[in-house]
């Protein structure tokens, strides 16, 4: 469980680095012995033990990207801050790569929380993870399953299991049409196999079209252009490799959303297409026994990608104030 990785020392993040927070890089590992990346995020002249939060995602970035700048801001604001590198992906270890799991990706999740309770610097009590767009899904997941997780707030959120088996809207939400999917990805499956390496799907379209729809030039604003270019980001570049969605259309993640017990903070734009995850997984939790410390926040006039990196939309103080009352602490 001690991969080498090359991490870059350099700062390459798309946003700029605050003179408020100590930033250093760091390694941990998942129970599947896969190294992950991460940034560390602690604000400067801190003591003691601190609040800590796991941050992950869009779904195909990197921890240079949004991920990263939620946890500078939020350890801006007095908590211990981990951005890091889904397993596969970035800078984090993991063969074959940009492929995503959702068992190893929710794992992730729970390997960060292992990562920072044994940290000196994090209290052990008060951790929570933050999830942005399709981690946002695995954040949830991670939450029903680990109950060291005290709060989880999930930002423009994906339910990738949902999307990838149903379409968008739930569209395709047939047998026939999963049969139709299964059947093109297994073929492609036989070609992989065949040639020794993974097909990739593709990034976000380039050039793009007139004629796109409005949340594909919404994903190319941010991932296509000096916003949010990442070099090692899977959505600015060649993507997942193309059998990734196998998983996904099998394994449903929020089966048991009823049942997390912590604290919840799901929050969406409310002109986002993919609105609907969120209004949906929030029915879902308050259904169950622990609807009191569920909340659902909707942000007037957001499209998707504003909650990635306009600090003038994402609710930060909000934020702050749901880890500041779930940990029942002052930070």
């Amino acid at each position: 469980m001690n991969e080498p990785l090359i991490l870059t020392e350099k700062w390459d993040k798309v946003f700029p680095k605050s003179e408020k927070v100590h930033h250093e890089k760091a390694t941990f590992h998942n129970r599947y012995g896969i190294t992950l990346a991460c940034d560390v995020y602690r604000p400067k002249n801190a003591a003691g033990k601190l609040p800590a939060i796991a941050v992950c995602g869009p779904f195909g970035a990197v921890k240079e990207q949004s991920s990263g700048l939620y946890a500078q801001t939020l350890a801006e604001r007095g908590f211990l801050t981990v951005a890091f590198d889904p397993s596969f992906t970035g800078e984090s270890g993991g063969q074959p790569r940009y492929v995503a799991s959702p068992d190893i990706n929710t794992e992730d999740f729970s390997a960060a929380v292992d990562y920072l309770s044994c940290r000196e610097d994090a209290d052990a009590e008060k951790i929570g993870i933050l999830g942005i767009c399709g981690w946002g899904g695995m954040a949830l997941n991670a939450a029903a399953m680990d109950t060291r997780i005290k709060a989880t707030v999930a930002s423009t959120m994906y339910d990738m299991t949902r999307v990838n088996a149903k379409g968008y809207f739930d569209a395709a939400d047939s047998e026939e049409a999963r049969y139709a999917t299964k059947k093109a990805l297994n073929e492609q499956r036989t070609r992989d196999y065949a040639s020794g390496g993974y097909e990739l799907g593709g990034g976000v379209v380039d050039p793009l079209p007139d004629d796109a729809p409005f949340f594909v030039k919404d994903y190319y604003d941010y991932y296509k252009t000096k916003r949010g270019y990442h070099v090692r980001s899977l959505n600015s570049n060649g993507g997942w490799n193309k059998t990734s969605a196998l998983s996904f259309i099998n394994m449903p993640i929020l089966a048991y959303a009823s049942e997390i017990r912590s604290a919840v903070l799901v929050i969406h734009g409310e002109k986002a297409h993919s609105c609907y995850f969120s209004k949906d997984a929030y029915a879902a939790m308050v259904k169950g026994n622990y609807a009191e410390n569920k909340e659902l926040l909707l942000i007037p006039g957001a499209v998707h990608t504003d909650l990635y990196d306009r600090l003038d939309v994402i609710p930060f103080d909000k934020i702050e104030a749901f880890f500041r009352k779930s940990f029942k602490a002052t930070v």
